[in-house]
């Protein structure tokens, strides 16, 4: 049996949009490429229907060919050093999901 595949989903609610776009997420996109993953859904302003969560975001879905191929990248030194670029630029929740 195939392992599963698994998307990450990022929710940012931005107090810094502009610095967001210029540090982390320029950082951030090759090396999510670099990982294996692939962006599949880029959006904005996120109409909150049900939980707690700041209007107004945007979401960012990204395919990995596995959960252990996402989580090399979550733990790795490289996104470690980029992360700390999107401190102070707004409020993140960050799930992975397995595919059935």
């Amino acid at each position: 049996m195939a392992h599963p595949t698994c998307y990450m989903i990022v929710l940012g609610a931005f107090t810094d949009y502009g610095r967001f776009m210029r540090d982390y997420q320029t950082a951030v996109a090759p090396l999510i490429e670099r990982f294996g993953g692939e962006y599949v859904l880029v959006g904005g302003d996120l109409k909150l229907l049900e939980g707690a969560f700041p209007e107004g975001g945007g979401a960012v879905v990204s395919h990995w060919p596995s959960r252990e191929a996402a989580l090399r990248f979550w733990n790795s030194p490289d996104y470690a050093a980029v992360r700390q670029l999107r401190e102070g630029t707004g409020t993140f929740q960050v799930v992975l999901v397995d595919t059935q």
